[in-house]
């Protein structure tokens, strides 16, 4: 039986698993990635990462990505920020600026690399779009969020009680106002500790994997409908259950950038 290579990593726990299809091509990755998912009989992950060259010239390499139900997600700030030290770390490439391809389009990668080692990852996440579902607007159901896509679409809830993403994460990703799902976030302000800026606590329930300890592009739609609502400025760090991302969503070009930390686990084989 044939083998194939993989890393383990993880973004603020957010963890995939990430294979180099340009030398190992996967066949059928929403099958793969629903049974090496698994976090009782296969690696255990949020979903599968699949890098390879890009297509096109205007890119250096290009991401797939699939959550652990197997559906493809467009995007994904934590994976993108892993593709970054994966890239560098593993010698596939010297840049520290790299362009990757996402289906939501091309995301610039900006290493900040100390003695060859990787030490966090600044990601341009470009503009955030505003444009609800059509049947958001005629539900009653839904009228105490902010509905923001970061190339995904996020529906960010602010409350006292952010835990209750436990309860009502599930039926929310799959309302009626949503036709193609959504990602929730629960979110509440911490005290401030007189730095000027904004720290959020925020937690998540990702379309496609349920309750995972970070998400970067829900972060950035934390960010962002925070500062849409003048809860914060246009800077603010969002506190998750793995760890904490840094959000600028900047005046100059409107772009999203978000900084923070990838970490490679293990590697390993896996039979396919």
């Amino acid at each position: 039986m044939a083998s194939i290579p993989f890393t383990k990593m993880h973004g603020c726990g957010n963890d995939y698993i990430y294979i180099n299809v340009a030398q190992h091509p996967v066949d059928a990755p929403k099958e793969a990635s629903i049974r090496w998912s698994d976090r009782h009989k296969g690696i255990g992950s949020d979903g599968l990462v699949l890098i390879d060259k890009s297509p096109v010239p205007e890119a250096d390499f290009s991401m797939r990505i699939f959550n652990a139900d197997g559906s493809e997600a467009m995007m994904c700030g934590n994976a993108s920020r892993c593709i970054g030290k994966y890239l560098y770390e593993k010698g596939l490439t010297t840049k520290t600026d790299i362009r990757l391809l996402t289906l939501s389009g091309i995301k610039v990668l900006s290493l900040h690399v100390k003695d060859q080692l990787v030490e966090s990852v600044t990601v341009d996440m470009g503009e955030p779009v505003f444009d609800v579902p059509t049947q958001y607007i005629a539900s009653l159901a839904l009228d105490k969020g902010t509905f923001v896509s970061m190339g995904n679409p996020h529906y960010v809830i602010f409350t006292e009680n952010v835990d209750q993403v436990e309860e009502t994460g599930n039926s929310l990703e799959c309302h009626l106002a949503f036709p193609q799902r959504c990602n929730i976030e629960y979110a509440t302000l911490l005290p401030s500790k007189g730095k000027g800026e904004v720290s959020i606590r925020t937690r998540v329930w990702e379309r496609g994997s349920g309750i995972t300890l970070a998400c970067g592009t829900g972060a950035c739609a934390t960010a962002v409908a925070a500062c849409l609502t003048q809860r914060a400025g246009r800077q603010s760090d969002i506190v998750m259950d793995g760890g904490t991302l840094h959000i600028e969503w900047r005046e100059t070009d409107n772009h999203v950038y978000m900084t923070g930390p990838a970490e490679f686990v293990f590697d390993g084989k896996i039979e396919i």
